[in-house]
């Protein structure tokens, strides 16, 4: 019993000293594979959420335009969410790229994640789909991609982040882009005659 309070002191005294020198105890939580995955799954979100943006008056069937607009309602809650945590722990998102350009810094999280630029779904050129003939052939073949890439980044924060928080999104980024990514090809295959070049839901 001794033991237990010696040892409940030492916690609050470490809660202590970190308040003391202006750490919270969520950045105290957070390891290497969080701060990467935050700092960069804000601009993933925005990525896609841009997308969605021109889907919803572009897209030519009213599945795609829906589809658009549900994106853009879940991502956009999950990137404050996302920004929430990252203030939490001392971490400022990475800016988006728009033309498939990458920083060091995304470079170096990217690297801490696991994966390559192509992996990631985030050296895509947005601009590609301006104009795109059809439309919803080319925006279902770039959200996919996009999509796998969420999927793999969150997958990294599953198997080696700390922070209960972004761990429970990362669960449900797999879960709902994985069930996206599904429904958008076979949307593909009856429209086009054939799924997406970009391939399925990510192997595990």
């Amino acid at each position: 019993m001794k033991i237990h309070r010696l040892a409940g002191g030492a916690a609050l005294a470490a809660v202590l000293v970190l308040s003391a020198v202006g750490v919270s105890p969520a950045l105290a939580a957070g390891n290497a594979t969080d701060r990467a995955f935050v700092r960069q799954m804000v601009p993933h979100h925005q990525m896609a959420t841009e997308m969605a943006e021109m889907a919803t008056t572009d897209g030519e069937h009213a599945k795609i335009r829906r589809l658009a607009r549900q994106i853009i309602k879940a991502q956009s809650a999950e990137i404050r969410t996302l920004k929430r945590i990252a203030k939490d722990l001392g971490v400022t998102p990475a800016e988006m790229p728009m033309d498939g350009e990458m920083s060091e810094q995304t470079m170096r999280d990217l690297e801490t994640l696991g994966l390559t630029a192509e992996e990631s779904g985030m050296d895509m050129d947005m601009h590609d789909l301006h104009g795109a003939t059809p439309f919803d052939r080319m925006f279902i073949d770039m959200m996919i991609a996009h999509h796998q890439g969420a999927i793999r980044m969150a997958r990294a924060e599953r198997a080696d982040g700390k922070n209960r928080r972004l761990r429970r999104i990362a669960r449900d980024i797999v879960r709902d882009q994985a069930e996206e990514i599904r429904r958008m090809n076979s949307w593909r295959k009856a429209w086009y005659g054939a799924p997406s070049p970009a391939g399925g839901v990510p192997a595990s």
